[in-house]
C-alpha cells in the first residue's frame, strides 16, 4: 500500500504557468561566463540571479561566505621527452621546481558501469606496493581511489579518462570546508587526469620515468550565495537548491539547473498568496572546487532553522539536457518514493527508476535529517547513450560533455527543460500545500529492514543485533497502524498538525540512521555509504577474525555501541509514532 496525498487544487494553475521565458535568457548570459568559484564571472552570475529575483519582486538575500577552495591551473605529464596535456583535480598537491619525477607503474581498475561506480573505490580489492612510484590507472580521480593509491605508497597519480576529453573533478574526501579534525584527510600527492589516447600511450611506457607538473591555487575565497524566500501561510519551508558555479561555462552542469531554479522562483512567487508553506531557493557556489562548500556553509549557518522548520529538500542538477527523455536513475530517499514516482508519472507519463541517493552532489543535509530527493533527473535513454559511444558521467543528462569545455549551449534542450520543470513544480506543490506531508516512512523502514538482514548475516557468531531488529519490527508495526488511521478529510485538523510534526521528527531520526555516521551537525566524508553506515563495519568481522584476531574484540565492542545507537533511534521513532497514533481516531473499517 502506498501513501500519497491528492494533488493540491493549486497545482494545475502552477503547471499552466510553466515556461522557460525567464530561464532561457539566463542560459544565454551564463554561456559567456566561466563561473569558477570566487571569480569575477561567478560574481557576475550571482548578481544576474539577484537582479532577476529583484525584478520579479522575490524577497532574497545574497550572502558572502569565505569558502576554502582549490582552483586547478596548469598540469602536464612528460614521458620520454614528450609532454602530454593533463588536468589536475581540485585539492591535488601542487609540484614545485621541475615537477615530480618517478617510475611509472600501471594498476588496472575495475570498469565503471553506472552512476554508482563513479564514486566507488575501483581498487578496493587491493593494489600492489607502489612505494616511490607514479601510478597510472583508469577512471576519474575520485577520493576513495586516490586515498587507496596513496596508502599503497604512490608519490603521484595519473587517471585515464574514458574519452577524447579530459574531465575536471575533485579528489578530496572532505565534505565542505575542512576543520582541524579532518584537514589531514586532504590528498598528499600530485594527481592528474589525461584523455584515453594519451593514457594508452602512458600505459605502454610503464617502467619508464615520468614527470608530473601540477599547479593549483588553494585558499580562502569570498563567494556569493543567493537565497530567495517566498513566504507561505506557515514559516515551515521547503528548500530547493542547486549549484551555480561551473567547470568552464558549464551549461549542462549546472546552468540549466540555475535557470530552472529561477523559473521556480517566478512560478511560486506568482502563487505566493496560495501557499500553505514557504519556499526557500538557493544557488550554491563552491560545489566544484570546494566539495559542496556552499551548501555545507548554508547547512552550518542555518542548521537550527533547517532542523526546526524544513519539511524537505530538492537538489536540482543537470535537468533538461540534450536528448534526455528518460528517468532511469532518479535519486530519492525511500519515504519520498511515492511522491517522486507519482509526480514524474503524472507530469511526463514516464515510469521512474530509483537510485538510492549517493554520498555526492549537494546532499549536505543528511545529518540534519532532511528528507531529500532528486539530483540528476532526466537522462539520455541507455540505448541511445550506447549507440553514441557515451560512457557513464555524473551529469549533463548522460552527455559526455560533462565537466569539459564542450558543455556549451547545445547541451541544453528547451522542451526537456520545460518537461523537467513540470516535475519539479508538481513535486514542490505537493509538499507545500499537502494537508499531510506526502512521505511514507513505511518505505524507509522496509529499506532499513532489508539492510539489517545483510548485517545479521555478517554478524552471526560475533555480534547480537536482536535489540535493533526488535525495535525496527516495533516501528514497522506502529507505522502500519498509524497509516491505517490517517484521514485527510480536514486540512486544518489537529490530526494533520500532529502527523506533520511527526513526519518531520521521523525524518530527523531516520535519515541520519539511514545515511550518516557522524553527528547531527557534522559532515561525513564524500565516500560511498551503505544504508545504516554506523553498522557497515559489521562486514569486516569475519576478515578481522581471520587476519587480525587480536583486534576482533575491540571491533565487536565498537559495533556493540553503534547497535545501541541505532536501536535507540528506532525506539525513539516508535515512541513518537505511538504518541501520535494514540491521539488519532481509530482507522475506518474500510482501511
Amino acid at each position: 500500500m502506498s501513501f500519497t496525498t491528492d494533488a493540491p487544487v493549486l497545482e494545475p494553475d502552477l503547471l499552466d504557468d510553466v515556461s522557460f521565458d525567464v530561464g532561457w535568457p539566463l542560459l544565454e548570459r551564463f554561456s559567456s561566463l566561466v563561473r569558477e568559484s570566487g571569480s569575477e564571472d561567478e560574481h557576475v552570475a550571482a548578481e544576474y540571479i539577484a537582479s532577476e529575483l529583484g525584478r520579479m519582486g522575490v524577497d532574497h538575500d545574497v550572502y558572502e561566505p569565505d569558502l576554502y577552495l582549490s582552483l586547478p591551473r596548469e598540469s602536464s605529464v612528460e614521458v620520454e621527452g614528450e609532454q602530454l596535456r593533463a588536468k589536475p583535480p581540485s585539492f591535488a598537491v601542487s609540484t614545485s621546481g621541475g615537477g615530480l619525477t618517478a617510475e611509472l607503474v600501471y594498476v588496472p581498475a575495475t570498469a565503471v558501469t553506472g552512476h554508482r561506480d563513479l564514486f566507488a573505490n575501483l581498487h578496493a580489492s587491493g593494489v600492489p606496493d607502489l612505494t616511490g612510484k607514479v601510478v597510472i590507472t583508469e577512471g576519474y580521480a575520485m577520493p576513495g581511489t586516490v586515498s587507496t593509491l596513496e596508502a599503497a605508497g604512490a608519490v603521484g597519480q595519473i587517471f585515464i579518462n574514458p574519452g577524447r576529453n579530459i574531465h575536471w573533478g575533485i579528489c578530496t574526501p572532505i565534505w565542505g570546508t575542512p576543520t582541524t579534525r579532518n584537514l589531514r584527510e586532504k590528498p598528499n600527492t600530485p594527481v592528474v587526469a589525461v584523455n584515453n589516447s594519451d593514457g594508452e600511450r602512458l600505459k605502454a611506457a610503464a617502467g619508464e620515468r615520468v614527470t608530473l607538473r601540477v599547479q593549483l591555487e588553494e585558499g580562502w575565497y569570498r563567494c556569493k550565495l543567493p537565497v530567495a524566500r517566498i513566504g507561505g501561510a506557515s514559516d515551515e519551508f521547503m528548500l530547493v537548491h542547486g549549484h551555480y558555479d561551473s567547470w568552464d561555462v558549464g551549461i549542462g552542469d549546472n546552468a540549466v539547473g540555475d535557470a530552472t531554479l529561477l523559473e521556480l522562483a517566478r512560478i511560486f512567487q506568482n502563487a505566493r498568496q496560495e501557499l500553505d508553506r514557504s519556499l526557500w531557493i538557493a544557488w550554491w557556489p563552491g560545489h566544484s572546487t570546494g566539495r559542496y562548500a556552499g551548501s555545507t556553509w548554508f547547512a552550518d549557518e542555518f542548521a537550527l532553522d533547517l532542523r526546526k522548520r524544513c519539511v524537505g529538500a530538492i537538489n536540482i542538477d543537470s535537468p533538461g539536457c540534450w536528448h534526455a527523455t528518460e528517468y532511469d536513475d532518479v535519486m530519492w530517499m525511500a519515504e519520498a518514493g511515492p511522491l517522486c514516482s507519482k509526480a514524474i508519472k503524472d507530469t511526463t507519463g514516464k515510469t521512474a527508476k530509483r537510485l538510492r541517493p549517493l554520498r555526492a552532489g549537494d546532499y549536505s543535509f543528511n545529518q540534519i535529517g532532511l528528507t531529500s530527493f532528486y539530483m540528476l533527473l532526466s537522462n539520455i535513454p541507455a540505448g541511445e547513450r550506447d549507440a553514441l559511444g557515451f560512457y557513464p558521467t555524473g551529469g549533463c543528462g548522460g552527455n559526455i560533455a560533462w565537466h569539459t569545455e564542450d558543455d556549451l549551449m547545445g547541451v541544453a534542450e528547451r522542451p526537456n527543460l520545460e518537461r523537467d520543470l513540470r516535475v519539479y513544480v508538481a513535486s514542490i506543490a505537493r509538499v507545500l500545500n499537502a494537508w499531510v506531508l506526502p512521505y511514507d516512512f513505511r518505505e524507509t523502514v522496509a529499506e532499513l529492514a532489508e539492510q539489517m538482514v545483510t548485517y545479521v548475516k555478517f554478524s552471526e557468531g560475533y555480534l547480537d543485533l536482536s535489540r535493533a531488529e526488535d525495535e525496527l519490527k516495533e516501528l514497522s508495526a506502529a507505522l502500519d497502524d498509524l497509516y491505517a488511521r490517517i484521514s485527510l478529510s480536514d486540512a486544518g485538523s489537529d490530526e494533520a498538525c500532529l502527523l506533520n510534526n511527526l513526519f518531520i521528527e521521523l525524518a530527523r531520526i531516520l535519515v541520519p540512521i539511514g545515511y550518516a555516521e557522524g553527528g547531527s551537525f557534522d559532515h561525513d566524508p564524500a565516500l560511498p555509504r551503505m544504508p545504516i553506515p554506523r553498522l557497515a563495519r559489521i562486514q569486516e568481522l569475519e576478515q578481522t577474525a581471520v587476519e587480525f584476531s587480536d583486534q576482533l574484540p575491540f571491533l565487536v565492542n565498537e559495533l556493540g555501541r553503534e547497535v545501541n545507537y541505532v536501536a535507540n533511534g528506532f525506539y525513539e521513532a516508535v515512541q513518537a509514532v505511538r504518541r501520535v497514533g494514540n491521539k488519532m481516531t481509530p482507522a475506518h473499517p474500510s482501511s
